[in-house]
């Protein structure tokens, strides 16, 4: 019998990329919009990426089954 194939979490596609079997790299949060009130140094550092913590590891690698 074929294997069932998974579905990829469409919006997860979008916001995530793997880099290797345990870092997944991330956009942060909090960088749209409302930048008036925001300092410089607070815009500065929303503009790199990061990596997903360890703890949502697990939950993020089960929507993105195929992403590499």
């Amino acid at each position: 019998m074929a294997k069932i194939k998974i579905k990829t979490n469409s919006g997860a596609k979008k916001r995530f990329k793997k880099l290797s079997a345990k870092t997944i790299k991330r956009s942060r949060a909090f960088h749209r919009h409302l930048f008036a009130r925001k300092s410089n140094k607070r815009k500065m550092r929303l503009r790199t990426a990061t990596y997903v913590d360890a703890a949502n590891l697990r939950s993020i690698n089960k929507l993105l089954p195929y992403i590499s």
